[in-house]
């Protein structure tokens, strides 16, 4: 018995360091492309184009990065990317949650063809929709508008959103609303002050889904704005690919900045995120 014990634990051993090596090479392979581009942001511009490429530059420059902030209309799109994803993540979220709410909680005919609908609309191509929206929008009056925009994103990260908040809301027992009815309290009144602060790991999961595909949408963006004031982010990185080639050395500055705001809003509410995953995904 000691000896079958044994077995089964170096066995369970040997098959631990196998998934751990295998987690190590598949952690190398998806890094080494974000490593590659913050090293080239960082080197000297005369061994970026150079055939002698090293795993670390010979000296380290912040050059790059000021270059890529030198380039036409930075700032401006910055505050276009910022207003515009800002904007589409509260709408997406605030819609989203009540629809989120009464498909967890009510009853009602149509209920799930509604939610067979969302999944189904989360599976349509956006390019698919570039022509009806851009014809839509035109009539609207919402072309070179940033809120012809906002409401593209808005609606293309709700769909997600209420099947991720749907599925939080539904693990939040429901006796906990109903006894806050007892002692007085409205429908509304128990949401907002029993059910509302339990979602907040929930809301940051879809908030960070919401904002990381506003935040790096290209096409809608550039097909719907015009003014090269008016473009985000994702549609400047473009600077840098002219008719005498590309500043590959400014490129990587600047998709580290265009990067960065993201990548540190989520490892500010990592925890968060991770624990609203997982309990959106128990119960349907």
């Amino acid at each position: 018995m000691t000896t079958a014990v044994k077995v089964t634990y170096k066995s369970k051993k040997k098959n631990r360091i196998g998934w751990n090596i295998l987690g190590l090479i598949t952690f190398v392979v998806m890094g080494f492309p974000v490593y590659w581009m913050v090293i080239t942001a960082l080197r000297p511009s005369t061994e970026i184009l150079s055939y002698d490429q090293k795993l670390w530059p010979s000296s380290i420059t912040f050059d790059q990065f000021d270059r890529a902030m030198d380039m036409p209309n930075f700032w401006d799109n910055v505050r276009s990317s910022v207003i515009i994803s800002l904007f589409a993540v509260v709408i997406a979220i605030g819609v989203g949650l009540l629809a989120a709410y009464a498909l967890g909680r009510f009853h009602f005919w149509g209920r799930r063809g509604l939610m067979i609908t969302l999944l189904l609309i989360q599976m349509i191509p956006g390019t698919s929709m570039l022509i009806p929206i851009y014809i839509q929008l035109n009539d609207m009056g919402g072309l070179n508008q940033y809120w012809g925009v906002i409401v593209v994103y808005a609606a293309t990260t709700l769909p997600f959103s209420v099947w991720m908040l749907r599925g939080f809301i539904v693990n939040i027992p429901k006796e906990l609303e109903e006894s806050a009815m007892v002692d007085g309290c409205s429908q509304m009144a128990a949401f907002r002050r029993v059910v509302f602060p339990l979602l907040a790991p929930g809301l940051v999961a879809a908030s960070i889904y919401a904002l990381m595909t506003a935040w790096n949408e290209y096409l809608f963006a550039y097909v719907l704005l015009q003014d090269n004031d008016k473009y985000t982010l994702s549609i400047w990185l473009l600077n840098f690919t002219g008719q005498r080639g590309t500043d590959f050395g400014a490129l990587m500055a600047g998709s580290i900045l265009v990067a960065l705001p993201v990548v540190i809003f989520f490892v500010l509410v990592q925890r968060k995120v991770a624990s609203g995953l997982t309990a959106g995904a128990v119960k349907g």
